[in-house]
């Protein structure tokens, strides 16, 4: 079996915290060859999408309490060779976003691929429709409060409703751009007026969690099947928990409800061909559907034992068989 991972350069990729290694050490270990390339290697040929990739191979990492040890180098490239994605047994879109129109074009021809059978983690087409904060608004019922809209009287209206709120760039991620705000706040408006781009963008604006506090909880789902979480505490002085903005992870367990919002996700995320997938909850709350490039393998692995990033290998493999 041989398996394309489609990433940011190499040189960008922290193999000790990346999923994309961790998936990468994964398909190796379980006897694939591992493939790499950038998604703007990608072409079409009268239909064909072909890829410009080199074979990779791995070096042996290992943790301990203080976390992952990384050998330097830590993969070998073999040459480039243009290569059919009819070749490979599996695809992996991993390249982080924003989803902007380099991303587009790839998703594009990644669903031409699919048509000619090539498996691709995940399907495109969802890539481009499930927005990480806009797609788990289908599960309201599951989420705190939330708004998305570009009109300020509706925001204000809202705030004044909650009082305190979080703000979030429906482009954003890793926390980049998450504003908290409160309805007393001067210059709330103006502030409002700059998000929203003078009321011609969208932003999604939710009641303030307290429970953040207590950390935000990224549970990784593999062909809908609940694989673990990791805990990220915010640090001092900040309510953003995500590990890009300084939080802390810490090993936890998954609660009852949990296990409600997993199970009411699992079988939209299969319809959708969304594979390997990382949601958000704070407290009893669903925040975030994150599509793209999950993270949280690495520190799942390290933190709480469990062999993550092959058991997501196992269960996806499992499916591409069948």
């Amino acid at each position: 079996m041989q398996q394309l991972f489609l990433t940011d350069p190499l040189s960008r990729l922290r193999p000790g915290k990346d999923s994309s290694v961790a998936l990468m050490q994964a398909a190796q270990g379980a006897g694939s060859q591992v493939w790499w390339a950038e998604p703007r290697q990608l072409q079409a040929l009268d239909g064909d999408v072909t890829v410009l990739a080199q074979p990779l191979e791995l070096a042996s990492m290992h943790h301990d309490h203080q976390g992952w040890h990384v050998p330097d180098p830590w993969f070998q490239q073999g040459a480039a060779e243009q290569r059919s994605l009819t070749g490979f047994q599996l695809v992996w879109m991993r390249r982080d976003p924003p989803v902007d129109a380099a991303y587009v074009f790839a998703a594009g021809l990644l669903a031409q691929a699919e048509r000619s059978g090539v498996r691709v983690i995940n399907r495109p087409a969802s890539l481009l429709i499930w927005n990480e904060k806009l797609s788990a608004l289908q599960f309201s019922q599951l989420m705190a409060p939330t708004i998305v809209s570009a009109d300020c009287a509706s925001l204000l209206a809202f705030t004044r409703q909650h009082r305190d709120v979080v703000l979030k760039p429906l482009e954003g991620r890793g926390g980049q751009g998450v504003v908290r705000a409160d309805s007393a706040m001067a210059g709330l408006k103006a502030l409002l007026e700059l998000v929203t781009a003078q009321q011609q963008l969208p932003v999604l604006m939710q009641a303030f969690l307290p429970d953040v506090v207590e950390g935000d909880k990224r549970i990784l789902l593999a062909n809908g099947d609940c694989i673990g979480a990791v805990n990220r505490r915010p640090r001092p002085g900040d309510f953003r928990s995500n590990l890009a903005m300084g939080g802390t992870p810490e090993a936890c367990s998954l609660s009852a409800r949990d296990h409600t919002i997993c199970r009411a996700l699992a079988e939209p995320l299969r319809r959708a061909g969304l594979a390997f997938v990382g949601i958000d909850v704070i407290g009893p709350w669903l925040s975030e559907i994150n599509v793209t490039s999950p993270t949280g393998l690495r520190e799942m692995e390290w933190l709480g034992g469990v062999p993550a990033a092959e058991l997501v290998m196992e269960r996806i493999m499992e499916a591409s068989a069948q």
